[in-house]
């Protein structure tokens, strides 16, 4: 290999490579003191009501258990821990006391946190209860395709500054994947995103549950509704923008949920989901107004969080992949 040529490999890689150093490599996006938080709002940071939610349903799924002596709540892609904390403050007083609650996630621990949280970069093995994974599965990072003029569906190459090249035609696995769960048609500039380690990360995940309950939620397509240029973005301070992977960033792309399902699993919409864990957006009757003032401020403003949580075209468009493990489903 010449100089030349190993100076153009360095410059020119795959989407997954290129993502996987901008966001996990000592000084990338996820590894930065602001956390997610500082870049992007999540349900978790919209609402307490969703912490409160999942909360519910860990109770739900402590009843299908038999409640056991041991707990656990394994909170994958933690970010700085704001769900876990929310989910232990929300429970029960007896169902807290028996609850070991986990935050997975390669950033170091944040100061401060609850004392009761371990941190771990890997989701622990054997657990029994539930292991929930908001907007992780969407920063797996995986290889982009795009149909070339002959109509063949070729990698996508790019270098730190952005710039994209088309590469070699997709082969193997993720062709097999593309065919079954993304098919492109044969017109020149489609794109999919190859979900394959996407599927591979949830089954990973899954596998470490002895019994309960898994739970990724995500903004999410089907294969009937895969959109025909990919989703592939970047969020800087709230804003979106071009994905550029130098580590500005975060990289993100919607996740195929339906190919990541395990046998047993289902995808709801999360509007569905929370409504049936008791958040529903109804606003307090006018009469509380006169009554109780104080308490209809709280409840009208716990009404627009519901809301936001569950509003068609914003946050309750999410997708919940429900996986019960050894367990029925507790919706």
């Amino acid at each position: 290999m010449t100089a030349g040529t190993r100076q153009e490999w360095r410059e020119w890689r795959g989407w997954r490579a290129a993502a996987q150093d901008a966001l996990y490599a000592p000084g990338g996006f996820y590894r930065r003191a602001e956390g997610p938080a500082g870049h992007f709002r999540t349900s978790v940071h919209a609402s307490p009501l969703f912490a409160g939610a999942v909360a519910r349903l860990l109770c739900r799924v402590d009843e299908a258990l038999g409640r056991p002596a041991a707990l656990d709540f394994v909170d994958v892609g933690a970010g700085r821990g704001e769900l876990t904390g929310g989910v232990l403050a929300a429970l029960p007083a007896g169902v807290a006391a028996r609850t070991r609650a986990y935050a997975v996630d390669i950033a170091e621990r944040p100061p401060g946190l609850d004392h009761r949280i371990e941190w771990l970069a890997e989701p622990p093995q054997g657990t029994t209860g539930l292991l929930f994974a908001n907007e992780w599965l969407d920063n797996v990072p995986v290889e982009v395709a795009e149909v070339d003029a002959a109509g063949v569906a070729r990698l996508v190459l790019v270098r730190e500054d952005g710039t994209e090249r088309l590469g070699e035609p997709v082969d193997g696995g993720p062709a097999r994947w593309l065919e079954r769960w993304w098919p492109l048609p044969g017109e020149e500039g489609l794109r999919a995103e190859i979900g394959l380690p996407r599927d591979e990360a949830w089954a990973a995940a899954v596998a470490t549950l002895g019994r309960g309950l898994a739970v990724a939620v995500d903004y999410a397509h089907t294969v009937d509704t895969r959109p025909p240029f990919g989703t592939l973005t970047g969020f800087r301070e709230g804003r979106e923008t071009t994905p550029v992977p130098d580590g500005s960033c975060d990289i993100t792309a919607h996740v195929a949920l339906d190919a990541c399902a395990l046998p047993g699993g289902r995808v709801l919409p999360q509007r569905e989901a929370l409504r049936t864990l008791g958040v529903t957006g109804t606003r307090p009757p006018l009469t509380l107004a006169s009554t109780d003032p104080a308490a209809y401020v709280r409840a009208l403003a716990g009404a627009g969080e519901a809301a936001e949580l569950t509003a068609a075209g914003g946050l309750g468009d999410f997708g919940w992949l429900v996986q019960p493990v050894g367990v029925e489903d507790p919706f």
